[in-house]
């Protein structure tokens, strides 16, 4: 039986002939180290060199917004309305001299907007957020027209081409996490009656049309991933039979790596709940993983809940994926990559240090990983001393959707 290392070393050839140096990919996650116009800064550069130099095959970007004008967090790099490549470049170069490929996460907040970005964010229709305490956070959004979508859908494409120009390696559509592609294919989100919506094949009409567009614009050498949620784990909403038809019709669009995730703000499984079962397996989405294997031969990612390398080398031998996707632990140990791949017993850390209000499964949590990023990006060690975080407890915060607005107010 092969020993971890080597199945965690052995490169993967994507359908597109593009080739994967390991199957360690570091995950996207949310850096808010743009600039006040949204640029790309040396401090994102300097993120990306240090993850470089930990040794996963794949860098994927947190949020590169589409439209400027669309923001979910007001540090998000975004492509400009004009787009110029150059101002990419510096940050595409950051991984010259590894070997790890980097590729670009883009995404369109949708009706995740806050308020203090977004008066009235877009959305497929006019829905509210369900809770009452994300309601404060996010307005009331407002339906797209029909000519506003296919711009949107233009702007993918542009930006796509905007990044591969610059030299990124890759692209990942993000249709997860209650974003706009996933507002597009939710039943509870998506509540038109015209060609975008109305029954589940042309809920996943946006997503495909994106596909399609960004695909004409990169070419076929180009490797394009898809996140994609399981579930969005809500009654009436965007379900695992449903979510099954759409990696289907992917693969037969032509992707190149499906990642799998779930759940949404208002149900963050993407957060780090798992079911004791699936914790022990470390992976929170390999039985769906397992069965999407069962209907394309798309490469597979899965990202979450990953600890030892006994548990991803076992998660790789099973079949059900071919890549382990690494996020928050690759922040708190940017080297965690390399120190697999030596054959080391390197765990992953998954959680931020406690502060007396249970942070699990809260933008709390967020916070702090956002925070030991941009301390990263300034070549300083992870602060164990919570900083802000630890602040708003003090202050006798409580819910993390107000300390939500406070931080990023």
């Amino acid at each position: 039986m092969s020993e971890p290392k080597e199945l965690l070393a052995e490169p993967l050839k994507l359908r597109c002939g593009a080739i994967l140096p390991n199957r360690l990919a570091k995950a996207a996650l949310s850096e808010q180290l743009g600039d006040r116009r949204n640029r790309p800064t040396a401090e994102l550069a300097e993120l990306y060199r240090t993850w470089s130099r930990g040794g996963a095959g794949t860098l994927i970007t947190g949020n590169v917004m589409v439209d400027p004008t669309a923001l979910g967090e007001p540090r998000n790099v975004a492509v400009p309305r004009e787009p110029d490549a150059t101002e990419f470049k510096p940050w595409a170069r950051s991984a010259d001299g590894t070997e790890s490929r980097l590729w670009v996460q883009l995404n369109h907040p949708g009706r995740q907007s806050p308020r203090f970005l977004s008066r009235q964010p877009v959305a497929p229709s006019a829905v509210p957020f369900g809770d009452r305490g994300i309601r404060s956070v996010f307005a009331t959004p407002r339906a797209l027209t029909v000519d506003e979508i296919e711009a949107i859908i233009d702007r993918f494409g542009v930006a796509a081409r905007t990044v591969v120009d610059a030299g990124f390696a890759g692209i990942q559509i993000h249709g997860a996490h209650g974003y706009l592609v996933s507002q597009f294919l939710s039943p509870l989100t998506n509540r038109r009656t015209d060609g975008w919506g109305g029954d589940a094949l042309r809920r996943r009409r946006f997503l495909l049309e994106v596909v399609a567009r960004v695909r004409a614009e990169v070419g076929d050498a180009v490797p394009i991933a898809a996140k994609l949620n399981s579930a969005d784990f809500q009654r009436g909403g965007f379900s695992e039979e449903e979510s099954l038809e759409v990696v289907r019709e992917l693969g037969e669009a032509g992707i190149d790596l499906l990642e799998v995730s779930g759940g949404t703000y208002e149900k963050a499984a993407m957060m780090g709940s798992a079911k004791a079962s699936t914790a022990s397996r470390e992976a929170y989405f390999l039985d769906y993983a397992t069965k999407a294997r069962q209907v394309t031969d798309v490469a597979l990612m899965v990202t979450g809940g990953f600890t030892s390398p006994q548990g991803m080398a076992d998660a790789l031998r099973s079949g059900a994926l071919d890549v382990i996707g690494l996020g928050r632990p690759l922040i708190v140990d940017p080297a965690l990559p390399g120190r697999l791949l030596d054959g080391e017993d390197a765990r992953a850390q998954r959680t931020a240090p406690k502060t007396g209000v249970r942070l699990a499964d809260s933008l709390l949590e967020i916070q702090w990983h956002t925070q030991q990023m941009h301390r990263v990006a300034a070549g300083k060690p992870v602060d164990r001393r919570l900083g802000a975080v630890r602040t708003l407890v003090r202050a006798g915060v409580a819910d993390p959707l107000n300390a939500f607005r406070r931080v990023r107010g």
